[in-house]
């Protein structure tokens, strides 16, 4: 297993995904250690020489942020933070969601602007290196004071208490502390705030779902160039000519995209009684390419996140200060959050509607894609799934950030709502396979009902496809096909992703 230093530079999207995706352990470099130290080392001289409030380190919380604390309860005062906003519900967060935020969570207190003790932050490094992942729930953040709910829960095992998941099953924090011969960590003043004043529960799951829209995007291109050839399309849409008077990157890289999988293809050679083609098929590099632009836009802001500092307050050594602020706010991350929520919706809509078309009776092809209809049903139902899927993706689709309830009464009065788009954004990735797997299906099938010759590119894929998923000459359990082929595209392997 090889490793991966966290230095003083910033990480890209790319590095993040070859150390989550290679599963490589974590080591800090001398010159992040010296930054972490200095940082601490000149928050405690600070609060030690003078007598003053600072919020959070040595005041209540919140609304409670007028409220002076005792020098001698300023550790019980952090402990007690994790544990009165460890307050989840609903379903566990994914484990390898929570490994993200732990990395996370490790880059942002790395940049020496958190006044956190080094020995902390080396026991989220052990519990990141040994794939112990504290269990977090889905609900409970606003996504502005940071995710408060969701980070205290990653951050109690810290301390021995909450639970963690070691090797597939849920156990008590104290357990897994004692195997590894550890002792709880007592947080010193700040520390607690630096743990759970944070974007970085709804920003791991973001990277997560940002990962999936490369995929996605990729697999949209390549299934429509299937579902173009079983339904002998025109290819003039795709001319470069087109794009070069409406120069839309995305619109250009989808083009591009397209024409290359289907290098080879008999589909021009072969006579169009149509003038035209439905815009669910000519207009794929303007719908496509603009989801594509999207996300490549949500990318570099999910970068500048990624190597942001974004707890509270802040702890700022060469300049004597530290300053209570608000980049713990999600307003950023919730606003592309809806973006992508939205723009990945629409690869969905517009694949429903290759799909219906496919199974309509048009273009010589038979009504649902089945030799013997009336006995067969076909592939009838599964559009009905399609249909189904890509309203609930509608639905998730509405932003969450024009949304904000006031809390803390009345302190923490504008929230972004972002880690609740987060989860919707997760629902609709998670569709978006099925709907995309419900096309491959029926495009598959209808390709063996024409005589257009396949690319290359395209005939290999469909072989694979075929191995765990033949034709279907008779009804059988359609479930069981989506679910086969859902799995194959989602493991699909494709060589650059980021494009």
């Amino acid at each position: 297993m090889t490793n991966y230093t966290i230095k003083n530079k910033n990480i890209s999207i790319e590095e993040i995904y070859d150390i989550v995706f290679k599963n490589k352990k974590l080591s800090l470099s001398k010159t992040v250690i010296s930054n972490i130290n200095k940082s601490r080392s000149f928050l405690e001289k600070k609060i030690r020489d003078e007598n003053k409030p600072f919020y959070g380190i040595n005041t209540g919380f919140g609304d409670l942020h007028n409220v002076k604390i005792d020098n001698d309860n300023l550790e019980i005062l952090q402990s007690n933070l994790l544990k009165s906003h460890a307050c989840g519900t609903g379903e566990k967060v994914e484990s390898n969601i929570v490994k993200l935020m732990m990395l996370l969570k490790i880059i942002s207190l790395s940049k020496g602007f958190s006044g956190i003790k080094l020995e902390t932050v080396e026991r989220l490094l052990f519990f990141y290196n040994n794939n112990i992942f504290p269990v977090v729930y889905k609900y409970g953040s606003l996504g502005a004071s940071g995710d408060l709910s969701p980070l205290s829960h990653m951050s109690l095992p810290i301390i021995g208490e909450g639970e963690v998941e070691y090797k597939g099953k849920v156990i008590n924090s104290k357990k897994v502390l004692k195997k590894y011969s550890l002792k709880k960590i007592s947080l010193g003043l700040k520390e607690g705030l630096a743990l759970i004043n944070g974007t970085q529960f709804m920003l791991s799951s973001l990277l997560y779902s940002l990962f999936d829209a490369y995929r996605i995007s990729y697999l949209a291109d390549k299934i429509s160039c299937i579902s173009l050839e079983a339904f002998n399309c025109d290819m003039s849409p795709f001319d470069k000519l087109i794009s070069q008077i409406r120069p839309q990157k995305g619109q250009i890289d989808v083009s591009k995209r397209v024409l290359n999988f289907l290098k080879g293809s008999s589909i021009d050679s072969i006579s169009k009684e149509d003038v035209q083609d439905p815009y669910s098929f000519r207009c794929i590099p303007q719908v496509h390419g603009a989801t594509l632009d999207s996300i490549n836009y949500c990318s570099k802001v999910i970068e500048i996140e990624v190597n942001s500092v974004t707890d509270n307050p802040l702890i700022f050594p060469n300049e004597n200060k530290i300053i209570s602020g608000g980049n713990f706010h999600g307003q950023p991350l919730a606003l592309i959050i809806d973006f992508l929520k939205i723009s990945l919706s629409e690869l969905g809509n517009i694949s429903e509607r290759r799909t219906f078309n496919l199974m309509s009776g048009k273009r010589n092809l038979p009504s649902f894609l089945t030799k013997n209809p009336g006995l067969n049903s076909g592939l009838m139902i599964i559009q009905y799934t399609a249909a189904s899927l890509v309203s609930a993706n509608k639905q998730f689709s509405t932003p969450s950030s024009i949304d904000s309830i006031t809390s803390s009464n009345g302190q923490e009065d504008h929230v972004s709502m972002g880690a609740n788009g987060a989860n919707q954004l997760r629902e609709i990735c998670s569709n978006l396979y099925d709907i995309l797997a419900i096309e491959l299906i029926s495009a598959a099938q209808a390709k063996d009902f024409n005589i257009i010759k396949s690319s290359k590119v395209i005939s290999e894929f469909l072989k694979k496809l075929r191995v765990i998923s033949p034709k279907i000459s008779n009804d059988k359990i359609m479930f069981v096909e989506i679910k086969k082929v859902n799995k194959f595209i989602k493991n699909y392997k494709i060589k650059n992703l980021f494009l």
